[in-house]
């Protein structure tokens, strides 16, 4: 990958079509965005309940700059809204994550989740159909038996290419909790649902009987003092895992010590600043979000104003702190009013672990060069971002005079908040969900 920072302010730009939902209805608001393994292949989850799978353009020799973008690929509804009886609730249908499992074969495999169930899905595609049947016309319809006088052997015929999206496995009724986190481990063979209190093992072959690996609540309910707000497995450690907790704590957790990994094996915290105590420290400080390098050295968390990148083998302190929008520190209690300090933004690396990204308000997103320590706001909206334009930074102004760029902290929108975004696995493209629209921008030397 080319050194990322000399692009650093003229990063990405929208490929020719801008992707985006055509109403804003509440159903299409986009709750989760991942690339595969591959990159080849995007989906996207909403809080109506469906999955949006986008696939990327082959390049061809006549238009070689098309090679960036994505078009839709396959489109189906994962959940449905569901009601239980016994607690007398509601239970949404939208899309908390999607996983994706490495392609085995011509086939793709993907994990989706809404509060209470998970379930497998295969992608695949379909270009012959069979015709010639022996017992059924080409309806379908069940002949006549007494009709059949000759024995046919059934042909496959050329036809219009299909994409169907099939469920092969319902991972239900394993929790009493909303499930934040879904994760694949590494042997393939299993995957992780957290919930506020407990964290859960599958096999992918069974689907009527989970582990619990982790369960943190108390025997008396008034005693609980933090949730479970995110887990993640280790890229390539099968028996390791990490889950981040409102208290701003990472736990990483060893299957390999005991059955019940209540027990960690590091606990990293950063000891808070007296100076900086407010009443909103404890909401602030909840992380919201943790993810592993790809090397598997660091971990990422992302708390309500910063980002944080922390070294496996240093636990007392983050070896990096990035302030996403600082200039939020004053705004705290009208943003307590409004319900936006419970925003919960996610974080993403590079393909290379050298940049880090992350969401903000007023569709602004931002991203921290590691190695040059430089970064840089840019904006996700449909005025500015016209096809093959270049985004152009973005400033905040705090106080005093503002300057003809910038835009004021004031005027700020919160109710554009870009709290799901995705990277390539190995180029400079990146996904942003700015509610209901779904942007792809690339880098401009590709």
């Amino acid at each position: 990958m080319k050194c990322f920072s000399r692009y650093l302010p003229y990063i990405f730009r929208p490929p020719s079509a801008l992707l985006s939902a055509s109403c804003h209805a509440e159903a299409d608001i986009i709750s989760t965005v991942e690339f595969n393994h591959t990159g080849e292949l995007l989906a996207t989850g909403d809080k109506g309940g469906r999955v949006v799978i986008f696939q990327r353009e082959q390049e061809s020799k006549n238009q070689p700059h098309r090679r960036g973008e994505y078009n839709v690929y396959s489109t189906f509804q994962s959940h449905e809204p569901e009601f239980d009886y016994l607690k007398s609730l509601e239970i949404e249908e939208k899309i908390n994550k999607i996983r994706w499992l490495p392609q085995q074969n011509a086939a793709y495999f993907l994990l989706s989740t809404n509060d209470k169930t998970v379930k497998l899905w295969k992608v695949s595609e379909r270009d012959k159909r069979p015709e010639g049947y022996n017992l059924k016309d080409e309806d379908g319809r069940l002949r006549d038996p007494s009709m059949i006088t000759m024995l046919r052997v059934p042909v496959l015929r050329p036809m219009d290419l299909m994409v169907e999206a099939t469920p092969r496995r319902v991972f239900a009724n394993a929790h009493t909790y909303h499930i934040n986190s879904i994760s694949v481990n590494s042997d393939y063979e299993t995957y992780m649902s957290a919930d506020d209190l407990r964290i859960n093992l599958w096999n992918f072959e069974i689907t009527n009987q989970s582990f619990n690996i982790v369960d943190i609540k108390p025997a008396n309910m008034e005693e609980l003092t933090e949730v479970i707000t995110a887990a993640e497995f280790h890229p390539h450690h099968c028996n390791t895992f990490v889950y981040s907790s409102s208290k701003g704590t990472i736990r990483l957790c060893d299957m390999r010590t005991s059955a019940l990994c209540d027990r960690h094996a590091k606990f990293f915290e950063e000891p808070e600043d007296p100076s900086n105590r407010s009443f909103f420290s404890e909401i602030i400080s909840s992380i919201s979000d943790v993810k592993f390098s790809h090397s598997g050295r660091y971990i990422m968390t992302r708390d309500y104003l910063t980002v944080k990148v922390w070294d496996l083998n240093m636990e007392n302190r983050p070896i990096e702190t990035y302030q996403v929008h600082d200039y939020l520190r004053s705004k705290l209690c009208s943003l307590y009013e409004n319900d936006c300090i419970f925003d919960k933004f996610e974080c993403v690396w590079n393909g290379s672990d050298s940049v880090i990204m992350t969401g903000s308000y007023n569709n602004f997103f931002r991203m921290f060069d590691r190695n040059t320590k430089r970064d840089v706001t840019l904006e996700a909206s449909r005025e500015n971002s016209k096809p093959r334009a270049i985004l152009k930074p973005r400033k905040v102004c705090v106080g005093g005079k503002r300057r003809k760029d910038e835009i004021s902290v004031d005027s700020l929108d919160f109710s554009k908040k870009i709290l799901h975004t995705a990277w390539h696995p190995s180029e400079n493209i990146i996904a942003v969900a700015a509610t209901n629209n779904l942007y792809i921008f690339q880098d401009k030397v590709n």
